[in-house]
């Protein structure tokens, strides 16, 4: 497991998630902060209006709104979200997410988990 972030003697810092990452007009960005064998968490900014076409995944991931809005589209069913919502992306599920104002979201995605049976 590897996790951005800045450390001083060794130990992790306290940051401010909102204030990791930046908007850049006309752009969506990215930063993973941590990233393993089962998973990874992904800070994104969006500028307005920009968006993820729909696409599908084989993770389940939890988007958890920071700033902003937007609206996210699961099987074809759309969800406007503000600061502080959640919501579950099922894996192989066709979802698409665009930003009603500048938006910054959290990403957490999880491997599946495999059939024991």
């Amino acid at each position: 497991m590897t996790m951005e972030s800045t450390q001083t003697n060794g130990s992790p810092s306290v940051e401010q998630l909102s204030e990791m990452i930046e908007y850049q007009s006309g752009a969506i960005v990215s930063r993973t902060l941590l990233k393993a064998a089962n998973g990874s968490t992904t800070l994104f900014a969006f500028d307005a209006g920009q968006d993820l076409s729909e696409h599908t995944t084989p993770n389940e991931a939890l988007l958890i709104v920071i700033d902003g809005e937007t609206l996210v589209s699961i099987r074809s069913v759309t969800h406007h979200l503000h600061v502080g919502d959640v919501i579950t992306l099922p894996a192989n599920q066709p979802h698409a997410v665009k930003a009603e104002t500048q938006f910054k979201m959290l990403l957490v995605m999880m491997e599946p988990e495999e059939d024991a049976s």
